[in-house]
């Protein structure tokens, strides 16, 4: 199938959930983009800072990058310009840079923080107890320009879709949590990030309002 129609394949499945599509165009060239942007796509992600700036170079300007992979405090300055949402925060330190950088670009940039919800090392993340304990502190409230729009997470890479369940259940639990208990003028609980090409069904069905797909829509990757 072409990119075209697994986009529209992709977008009719979700659209009873009301779920978000996000296009994981990482390492494909800026011709598949242009083929999904043809269909109306506009939210694109990727996962390293030097690509993502090239494609954001080189592509229409309404397009929407959303940085999905683990970020560098180093490598923020580079994206805060443009970028549409940063999915994965990883920790306190990263979001104080987020917030620096945007400050020197006049903006308010959206994120989601990541919660470690696997049972793999591999994985990034905040704890529940930590991030809390991190929402509820002055710390976080005196940051003005991030907006903390919700969370991200991924689950373990396992074909036991039971265990997927209960990790994005989890997840989805600590976000209810957070929207009704904690008030802050940098906090607004709208997005759970959550589900990938192999899992995506199960995170809509927990709650997710955005899936990044890549490899289903674009074909398999290259990495060499």
């Amino acid at each position: 199938m072409s990119v075209e129609n697994n986009i529209k394949k992709y977008r009719e499945i979700l659209k009873p959930f009301g779920t978000q599509l996000i296009a994981v165009s990482k390492t494909k060239p800026k011709e598949d983009l242009l083929q999904a942007y043809e269909t109306g796509q506009r939210a694109f992600g990727e996962n390293k800072v030097q690509e993502l700036t090239e494609k954001a170079e080189a592509l229409p300007k309404d397009i929407q990058w959303h940085m999905i992979g683990h970020l560098q405090r180093n490598k923020v300055k580079y994206i805060a310009p443009f970028v549409h949402l940063i999915h994965a925060v990883d920790s306190e330190r990263l979001l104080k840079e987020i917030d620096k950088q945007a400050a020197k670009n006049d903006r308010v940039i959206p994120c989601l923080l990541q919660v470690f919800i696997a049972k793999e090392e591999s994985k990034f993340g905040f704890s529940e107890e930590e991030l809390l304990d991190f929402l509820k502190s002055e710390a976080f409230k005196d940051l003005k320009h991030i907006k903390v729009v919700g969370l991200m997470g991924m689950a373990t890479n396992t074909d036991d879709m039971q265990r997927v369940k209960n990790e994005f259940t989890g997840l989805k639990a600590l976000f209810d949590q957070i929207k009704n208990e904690i008030h802050s003028e940098n906090l607004e609980m709208k997005e759970l990030s959550m589900g990938m090409t192999n899992d995506y069904q199960v995170a809509c069905e927990t709650g997710s309002t955005m899936v990044r797909i890549g490899s289903a829509i674009f074909g398999g990757r290259n990495y060499n």
